[in-house]
């Protein structure tokens, strides 16, 4: 299921484009192969960078939290694929906990919960959200700006069981990403489902275990099309004890940055590029686009004045940062047209299980196109469905609409199959 959307596209046109419309059979057959061995996470979301000469992932997220920026076309996609994934888990379930992230005042964080909700209702199942907060102490109903309205309850738990009074679901389902770490009240559910398991959560889970199994689902698949992995594939590296703080790590991250820059020059002189070459350094595990800068030498990562420092060291729930990927900046030639003015944004493509159901950009007005654009002043465009049709057409250019979005759809399938592979092997030796 791939969308064939709307949004203005300024791009070039791509012949990554072109190899991926001409293998298209192929492609989805590998796919179907790969989804026979391996079990794809309940939901996901790919951040994509287009730079032309490249199209990328640059961030998985296991916890997705913008349902509510999906285009309502997409709901029939997402309550289909969203009743695949629990018939796998238990073809006979009636009811489902929910737990979301403790942001009560985040109004749309609230408002993703609630399409969530909805989704998840219409496959049948019974929904209600259960709190991690420990001042829930009883049923407390949070308002929306709609009119609406989310009910918090408090959790319930028994020796290997998870619910609320009264209710007793067949599995959980967690919105909730598991920075601060894994509560006790969730860890030895021995008796039901706990979806993404509690090791896809920032407590545990490392952005560069996922980019070392993208690494070799980009190299095979890259062997099935044709290409050269680089095309749909960031380099990178990782540096440990890093303390922004003390200025610990220092030369490992130089010498990381410098060594990731080489390999980006050495590519853009094999293709021509004339862009300059940048690596984004962030936090290896944690979200919200905290603990995240860019450079273009390694000497801008040497000296850092107290601000860089201070913005570095800490990312969600107030963690502190001690190991940071370094990974190949990739840019984004995409731009959102809107009352006549064009803004930099890069896709975000939205999975449940195996399927693509929908997807938004991320735009920034204030950033160009080698900044990270996840930061405040951004803003998100639904991709909206032009007609029912889900798959590319042959009979138009490469970078039309329906092919640039089944390109985008098939790199995200990619990022998500790598999101199986690396949950199968950092899963702890008694699930």
């Amino acid at each position: 299921m791939v969308p064939h959307l709307t949004t203005a596209l300024n791009g070039p046109i791509l012949e990554l484009e072109r190899r991926f419309l001409n293998a298209a059979p192929e492609i989805e057959r590998w796919l179907r192969g790969q989804w026979q061995e391996h079990t794809p996470p309940f939901y996901g979301s790919v951040d994509l960078r287009n730079a032309g000469f490249k199209l990328a992932p640059v961030d998985m997220n296991l916890f997705p939290g913008g349902f509510n920026n999906l285009n309502a076309d997409f709901m029939p996609l997402c309550v289909q694929a969203a009743m695949t994934a629990i018939e796998k888990i238990c073809p006979s379930a009636k009811s489902l906990l929910l737990i979301p992230e403790n942001h009560t005042r985040n109004v749309f964080y609230l408002q993703n919960v609630a399409h969530l909700v909805n989704i998840l209702r219409l496959t049948g199942l019974d929904v209600r959200l259960g709190s991690l907060l420990p001042e829930i102490t009883e049923p407390t109903p949070v308002a929306l700006p709609n009119g609406q309205s989310l009910l918090l309850e408090p959790l319930v738990r028994t020796r290997y069981r998870l619910g609320l009074k009264d209710f007793d679901p067949c599995a959980v389902l967690l919105n909730n990403d598991l920075s601060a770490g894994i509560p006790e009240i969730l860890q030895n559910l021995n008796e039901q489902f706990v979806l993404p398991p509690l090791h896809a959560g920032w407590a545990v889970r490392r952005k560069s275990n996922h980019f070392a199994a993208y690494d070799e689902v980009a190299d095979e698949f890259a062997k099935l099309v044709g290409i050269d992995p680089w095309q749909i594939n960031p380099y990178f590296s990782v540096c440990s004890h890093v303390n922004f703080h003390e200025r610990q790590g220092e030369e490992c991250l130089a010498a990381n940055v410098d060594a990731v820059l080489t390999l980006i020059r050495e590519k853009y002189n094999e293709y021509g590029i004339t862009e300059t070459p940048y690596v984004v350094v962030k936090a290896d595990a944690g979200t919200y686009g905290m603990g995240v800068m860019t450079a273009k030498s390694a000497e801008e990562v040497i000296g850092l004045n107290r601000k860089q420092r201070n913005k570095m060291s800490v990312i969600k729930e107030g963690l502190n940062v001690t190991q940071v990927i370094i990974q190949e900046g990739v840019h984004t030639f995409e731009r959102v047209v809107k009352n006549d003015v064009a803004e930099v944004a890069e896709p975000v493509v939205y999975m449940i299980d195996r399927f693509v159901v929908g997807g938004f950009y991320r735009v920034h007005g204030g950033r160009g196109i080698d900044e990270n654009l996840n930061a405040p002043g951004m803003h998100f465009e639904p991709l909206a469905f032009e007609t029912s049709c889900c798959l590319p057409d042959c009979g138009q250019n490469p970078d039309a609409p329906p092919n640039r979005f089944y390109a985008y759809g098939v790199v995200a399938r990619l990022a998500q199959l790598a999101a199986s592979l690396e949950l199968e092997r950092t899963a702890p030796a008694d699930e």
